[in-house]
């Protein structure tokens, strides 16, 4: 029978919601892949709107739930419903909406709160030991939920390839391992069932980061 992977997207849009390219990638893959996914995303405000042409906050108000089915094609469910008992892994991809709308990782770094909504799917997960993906700046959510974790979001130190590397010392201050790693390259936790992969963390050709969410898709199936 095909895998049935939950697929969690934080919004349409690389600035305030799931960067549509990785959403795009991880759909791609587990399809290519003969897996099923089911997509989930909390009916819940986004934090604010942003004008992606000016890359700034506009007094639109929209909702999550709503914006993710513009990448889901409308076929997706409110994260209230998921059970993962149905499921055999988890994968969120990355985008500022993991940081803004499934976390306050943007506005508080470290010292965050995660959805309870979403730290309980990962804590269900986890306690069911199936595999979770996580990629971009996602990797936020194990570290915070997960102490001693094993995780990459790249590079801990900031270029202009790595533009955001400070993430990785902030996770390194939470308790978790950061293991520096290639955008195409993945690293997994095989305590935690946890498969991480940096994507537009880092200034990459697309392709690049494509076939870096391949490999996480292709580690996370293996390990369901």
């Amino acid at each position: 029978m095909a895998k049935r992977v939950a697929v969690v997207l934080a919004g349409c849009g690389v600035f305030d919601g799931s960067e549509i390219h990785e959403a795009s990638a991880v759909l791609v893959h587990l399809s290519r892949e003969g897996a099923q996914a089911e997509l989930y995303a909390p009916n819940i405000p986004q934090m604010h709107v942003v004008d992606h042409v000016k890359g700034q906050p506009t007094p639109e108000q929209r909702n999550v739930l709503v914006e993710s089915a513009r990448i889901a094609r409308g076929s997706i469910k409110d994260l209230a419903e998921l059970d993962a008992k149905g499921l055999d892994a988890l994968i969120i991809p990355g985008g500022f909406g993991v940081a803004k709308n499934l976390s306050t990782w943007a506005t508080q770094g470290k010292n965050c709160s995660v959805s309870k909504e979403v730290e309980d799917v990962l804590r269900a997960f986890h306690a069911a030991h199936k595999p979770i993906g996580l990629c971009c700046i996602s990797p936020v959510l194990a570290a915070k939920i997960f102490p001693g974790c094993e995780v990459t979001v790249g590079h801990d130190t900031e270029c202009e390839q790595w533009p955001y590397a400070r993430t990785a010392e902030a996770m390194k201050e939470l308790g978790c391992r950061h293991i520096n790693s290639q955008v195409t390259e993945v690293h997994v936790d095989p305590r935690n069932l946890l498969v991480t992969t940096s994507a537009f963390m880092c200034n990459a050709p697309i392709h690049h980061v494509h076939d870096g969410i391949g490999k996480m898709v292709r580690e996370v199936l293996r390990l369901a």
